[in-house]
């Protein structure tokens, strides 16, 4: 007699699709980087389980740390064989100073000599392109990033890489556009042409756009609703001049735009309690939402 399987459960990168899950104010918050080429494969903390040499990745770590860097793996997309020297790069996504530093070392131990100002890279302001496709943190970034970092290698393939876990599993695909840390979810192969475009002209995917890592989540979420009040999917052209927590719960910040000035108002809170959050999530957990109080144009 055959035992019936029990069916595998949905992964979270569906259930969120079919929950309508908000995007906005979902990107992590991070405002400086260290990205390293790592090539093969990666554990489910990558840094400290890659083919990196285990003392620099904890020597990394701890500079990282303790400077407010956030490193991150970085590979090429497809199985390439590691090449002889390893890039590097220092990204800052501070708006107003948007940049990126690269460089090369021909050994890992090289890394602890880089500086996290970015002072000993050349400087790049041109975007690059990383897809979340760490399986052993989540299997949807590996499933659902990996065909996308494919399509946008093979449009740009000196601009793409595959990258470590960036957060939110459940929007997979998740692409992050750096030196402005820019965080879209639930990115398809079909979306890729679009995103480039959007990008080369200096715009926004507002529709996929989780949010801008160098802004707190509640400052994410007013950047959307003012964008989308007014029309504006231009990167550059909504500034945060404040924000301040004037309640337990809500949040008003003010922005400069092209046309003056305006106030947005947001009420965070949290979730219903969510099942499956990640593949790996045995059970339902609350997670913050951000909803619209007001938009105030000055």
């Amino acid at each position: 007699m055959t035992r019936a399987v029990d069916p595998a459960p949905p992964r979270c990168a569906a259930l969120s699709l079919e929950r309508h899950d908000p995007r906005d104010g979902t990107a992590a918050p991070v405002r400086r980087w260290l990205l390293i080429e790592q090539p093969g494969p990666w554990g489910r903390d990558a840094l400290l389980s890659s083919r990196l040499d285990g003392e620099v990745a904890v020597a990394l770590q701890r500079r990282c740390a303790a400077a407010g860097v956030r490193p991150m793996l970085i590979r090429r997309p497809g199985r390439a064989q590691p090449a002889t020297d390893q890039r590097w790069a220092i990204v800052d996504s501070r708006p107003g100073h948007e940049g990126s530093w690269w460089g090369v070392v021909q050994g890992a131990e090289d890394l602890l000599d880089v500086s996290l100002s970015g002072s000993s890279g050349e400087f790049s302001s041109a975007p690059a392109y990383l897809v979340c496709t760490h399986a052993r943190h989540d299997a949807c970034c590996a499933i659902r990033g990996r065909p996308v970092a494919a399509a946008l290698a093979a449009a740009r393939p000196e601009q793409v890489w595959e990258c470590s876990h960036v957060g939110g599993d459940r929007f997979a695909a998740n692409v992050v556009v750096l030196p402005h840390g820019l965080y879209y979810g639930t990115v398809t192969t079909d979306e890729v042409p679009r995103l480039l475009a959007t990008h080369d002209g200096g715009r926004l995917a507002l529709d996929l756009l989780r949010g801008r890592s160098a802004l707190a989540m509640p400052v994410q979420a007013a950047d959307r609703y003012l964008r989308t009040a007014l029309g504006e999917d231009r990167i550059d052209a909504v500034r945060t001049l404040s924000a301040d927590r004037t309640e337990d719960d809500q949040w008003t910040v003010r922005f400069a735009h092209p046309g003056g000035t305006a106030t947005v108002t947001v009420r965070a809170g949290l979730s219903t309690p969510l099942p499956r959050l990640t593949c790996a999530a045995t059970g339902s957990q609350r997670v913050p939402v951000y909803d619209e109080v007001c938009v105030t144009l000055m």
